[in-house]
């Protein structure tokens, strides 16, 4: 078929070579040629020939090479994430023409924090893999700020986060609700116990999450309900890692609030929960999406099943 040219359209016009951005983009993370060559499966003359391209194009260098170190120009550096919006619009567009068809196929990317990446999302990814195997998917793990920033910006599909920030561009879906409970050793006074006084938290020293986790978030807030600031606790160490905050638990480094989810799993008799009077801390883990982008089949088959799993009735909305 023979279309008609468009008028004032150049058809001698070269467009951006996607391939070309996905091996930049891959060079500019790892700033080293041979290394973004084994990753890409390609050889490393290649890989810069294919910079070289790019560097051709817009007349100006994308790194600065000195000896074997690289690093991104202002130029390259203001490329990239321009490169990765395109690189993730073509890969959408594909996938959601080949959609047309009625087939669920394409690459899932995910975003989501540790502790719901490791405990919630990955048997649910590895189940969905199973229903639809011409899906794959990439689940990146970071805090949850930078996880929605990710979403809105269209470079990933889906988040899994707790503490979250209501926004009409998002829609969402809860998973479970967590319990976080004050942890001791199983050694400790307190585990005797079982249950303490407001009053006894301020003698003790406290290992915690940073303050721009989601466990931070739900601990501070519930105890503000009591009466309690949370800086008046004595925090001896900050930790980023839920896990190794409780490994330091039972090592006898301290006290902490740690979520059901990773209590069940660790290792039983080395770590007890303590109730404390009047206090209760939950946090809604949930799936969201972004109404900014139109969604791939793989997106909205992943979303359908999530949602029906989390049915009541279907055994998967109980607490942690």
């Amino acid at each position: 078929m023979n279309f008609p040219k468009l008028e004032g359209y150049s058809t001698g016009v070269t467009m951006l070579d996607v391939h070309q951005l996905q091996v930049f983009m891959v060079a500019a993370e790892l700033l080293n040629f041979s290394q973004a060559a084994k990753k890409l499966h390609m050889s490393q003359p290649s890989v810069t020939q294919h910079v070289r391209c790019l560097e051709e194009r817009f007349q100006k260098p994308l790194f600065v090479r000195f000896r074997n170190h690289l690093t991104l120009t202002d130029a390259g550096a203001t490329l990239l994430p321009l490169a990765a919006e395109m690189v993730q619009l073509s890969i959408r567009t594909e996938e959601i023409i080949q959609s047309l068809d009625g087939d669920i196929c394409g690459h899932l990317i995910l975003a989501c924090t540790t502790t719901p990446g490791k405990y919630i999302l990955a048997p649910r990814i590895a189940n969905f893999l199973k229903l639809h195997p011409q899906v794959s998917a990439t689940v990146k793990v970071m805090g949850r700020g930078e996880a929605m920033r990710q979403l809105l910006s269209g470079r990933v599909n889906l988040a899994v986060t707790s503490v979250i920030e209501y926004s009409p561009e998002i829609d969402f879906c809860k998973l479970l609700t967590d319990e976080i409970h004050l942890t001791v050793s199983a050694s400790h006074p307190w585990a005797m116990k079982g249950q303490i006084s407001v009053d006894e938290l301020l003698e003790e020293r406290f290992i915690m999450r940073e303050e721009t986790s989601g466990n931070y978030a739900c601990v501070r807030a519930a105890l503000a309900t009591i009466g309690v600031n949370i800086d008046s606790l004595n925090r001896i160490l900050t930790l980023g890692n839920s896990e190794a905050i409780a490994f330091a638990i039972m090592e006898g480094v301290g006290v902490g609030f740690v979520s059901n989810m990773i209590f069940r799993n660790m290792k039983e008799g080395r770590m007890a929960q303590v109730k404390v009077e009047n206090l209760q801390i939950h946090q809604d883990v949930t799936l969201l999406q972004s109404q900014r982008q139109r969604a791939s089949s793989a997106q909205i088959a992943f979303w359908q099943y999530i949602s029906e799993l989390e049915q009541p009735g279907n055994g998967s909305s109980a607490k942690a």
